[in-house]
């Protein structure tokens, strides 16, 4: 396999600077709710799972946007809420001016070829019983698109710009490595040349050797067809190289949005910090150290999500105000223009060492200072 190939020019969203003009993409207070249901005889609901609960986010025609968290965020649920594979239970979602938020099936049919999805799992997201060409061609089959020299032709050359042999057409998924059926994957996502895809951790479920090679993959496709991504992930490094912009996510709400370099170099939020500082890095003489945080307790659960502020009981800034007002999502003095925090009580805009780690684990606290050690 490799990455040196050459991409066909796509006319449309490339055409339009990233980030600038109307947003190809707008989502506004975007929510979606999981009953729960209990009680016998009878089945009542009795609460419900807020998975998402008023995101605020938005894509420009050819841009790169990151979506991070930690795992049970809700980042996926987003996703596929704005790909309408999920029904959402309020807010808005608005694709070139066209409110699609309830749509009907018919009205969404023009747009469902314009968003496509890439997904998690390359091993369960293609159907075993289809060679790869039916999988490329579907598609455009379901949308009614006669390729110019026909759909196989179409499917061979895809596989081809994905890094695969075009003489792979005939085989079936099983014969493929996690890598290759990503790539497969990618190729029927750009089947009917989308303006923009969901790429839901396109490749947490892959080695690490072969992660670089995907997201290159991912990474040219954007550069030189113009499409916009949404790309979510956990992984902040894999993010940093692909995103134009990051936003970072807690249990359900976006806490902070941004340029790449002014999240990575200057996050204003707690939790952002928290994330950075648990990134891996490589100890190099004369490099300014990097402060670390050390978190306690789990994410509390999404049915009964904590007063005010989301983040307030993990914390080391949460005061009074913090339980009982919600901060907004706006811009903070010092940050760069579209840097929006929701904080009461912002960090510094740095990441450097403080001279004096938080660690909010009294266990591990009192492991790490030798207190512990002889218990």
């Amino acid at each position: 396999m490799t990455d040196n190939v050459t991409l066909p020019k796509q006319q449309g969203p490339g055409e339009e600077p990233a980030g600038t003009g109307e947003a190809l993409l707008h989502v506004e207070g975007l929510t979606k709710h999981f009953p729960i249901y209990g009680g016998f005889p009878i089945k009542r609901k009795v609460g419900a799972v807020q998975a998402v609960d008023g995101v605020d986010l938005s894509v420009h025609a050819g841009e790169s946007v990151g979506l991070v968290g930690e795992s049970g965020c809700g980042k996926s649920t987003t996703g596929r809420l704005i790909t309408r594979l999920m029904e959402p239970t309020g807010g808005r979602i608005t694709y070139q001016g066209q409110d699609i938020t309830k749509a009907s099936r018919k009205q969404l049919a023009p747009v469902r070829s314009e968003i496509q999805m890439i997904f998690q799992d390359p091993y369960s997201s293609l159907n075993p019983r289809q060679t790869v060409g039916t999988i490329i061609k579907s598609p455009m089959e379901v949308n009614g698109i006669e390729p110019p020299g026909g759909r196989e032709k179409r499917a061979r050359e895809l596989l081809e710009t994905v890094g695969l042999n075009p003489e792979h057409y005939n085989r079936f998924p099983h014969e493929f490595s996690g890598g290759q059926r990503q790539r497969i994957g990618v190729a029927r996502a750009l089947a009917l040349n989308p303006k923009l895809i969901i790429a839901d951790e396109p490749v947490s479920a892959l080695d690490v050797s072969i992660q670089a090679q995907v997201v290159n993959l991912l990474k040219k496709v954007q550069d030189e067809l113009g499409i916009a991504f949404l790309f979510i992930a956990h992984d902040l490094a894999i993010v940093r190289h692909f995103s134009q912009r990051v936003a970072v996510m807690y249990l359900g709400k976006i806490v902070e949005i941004g340029d790449r370099d002014s999240i990575y170099n200057g996050p204003r939020h707690p939790y952002t910090h928290a994330l950075l500082s648990a990134v891996p890095e490589v100890e190099i003489e004369g490099a300014e150290d990097r402060e670390r945080i050390r978190l306690q307790g789990d994410v509390p659960s999404p049915i009964f999500p904590p007063s005010g502020c989301r983040f307030r009981t993990r914390c080391w800034k949460a005061q009074d105000k913090c339980a009982t007002e919600e901060p907004p999502l706006v811009q903070i003095s010092g940050n760069r223009d579209g840097h929006l925090t929701a904080c009461h009580f912002p960090e510094e805009p740095t990441t450097e060492d403080r001279g004096e780690d938080i660690v909010l684990d009294p266990a591990l606290a009192a492991l790490e200072d030798g207190s512990g050690a002889d218990a």
